[in-house]
């Protein structure tokens, strides 16, 4: 069984095109006439470009140009693993600080919201893992290159995200404890508390039912959470 919250979730597409992102005001003039490198992305091969100083901000990849897998001559970088619209994702938003679709302030509300988008999807699928909310294969993506600022805003985006099945949000919740580090709670708490929040929904799930039956690490963490969730209930109950 699935839920669907009362909003519609605002809905992604693939990012613009590169040459789009080359003109931004927060590229650095002097990383426009750095080399070009070009980016071989996942199992269907697809190609993307970018200057080399733009993809240096990760520390993973100036690793990479400066290591014994860069083949300088071609000046290529092979990333099988990843998916193509997810990369392209992170490319827009080291070129332009954020990617589509965009946040945006509501001054009146003094709140933040996704800007209006049509076509496309809020997931992705992952091979082997299924459909994955775009937003938490970006979190990953960025905890792996070391852009904590692209986690951040990963992260703020995920929590306007509704409409959303059980099935996708057990999926992600699950690639989220599978690609992220013990120490970095975040995303996994995020899930947690998502949990809880719709609780009525998910215990008539069955997709949670055989998700709890396979077990993990995740339900031991949702366990301690809605006890934790519990005490505070009973200790708001007990100063009334």
């Amino acid at each position: 069984m699935s839920s669907r919250p009362r909003r519609a979730a605002p809905t992604a597409r693939k990012s613009p095109a590169l040459a789009r992102c080359l003109c931004s005001p927060l590229t650095p003039s002097s990383a426009m006439t750095s080399a070009i490198i070009t980016l071989c992305i996942g199992r269907d091969q697809r190609l993307f470009a970018a200057h080399e100083d733009v993809l240096c901000h990760s520390p993973y990849f100036q690793a990479v140009c400066k290591g014994q897998f860069f083949n300088s001559t071609a000046r290529r970088i092979d990333l099988p693993d990843e998916e193509p619209e997810v990369f392209s994702s992170v490319l827009e938003y080291l070129y332009k600080g954020d990617y589509y679709p965009r946040l945006e302030h509501d001054k009146k509300r003094n709140s933040w919201r996704l800007e209006a988008s049509s076509g496309g999807e809020t997931t992705v699928y992952v091979n082997g893992m299924g459909m994955i909310l775009k937003d938490t294969v970006l979190y990953c993506t960025a905890e792996k290159y070391g852009l904590d600022e692209l986690k951040r805003l990963a992260l703020r985006k995920q929590g306007l995200q509704s409409g959303i099945q059980c099935s996708t949000i057990l999926a992600s919740a699950r690639y989220a404890y599978a690609n992220t580090p013990d120490s970095d709670s975040k995303l996994r708490a995020h899930y947690l508390a998502l949990i809880i929040r719709s609780r009525h929904t998910f215990k008539r799930s069955g997709t949670m039912q055989n998700e709890m039956e396979h077990g993990g690490k995740l339900f031991f963490d949702l366990f301690v959470a809605m006890c934790n969730h519990m005490d505070d209930v009973q200790g708001m109950k007990g100063r009334h």
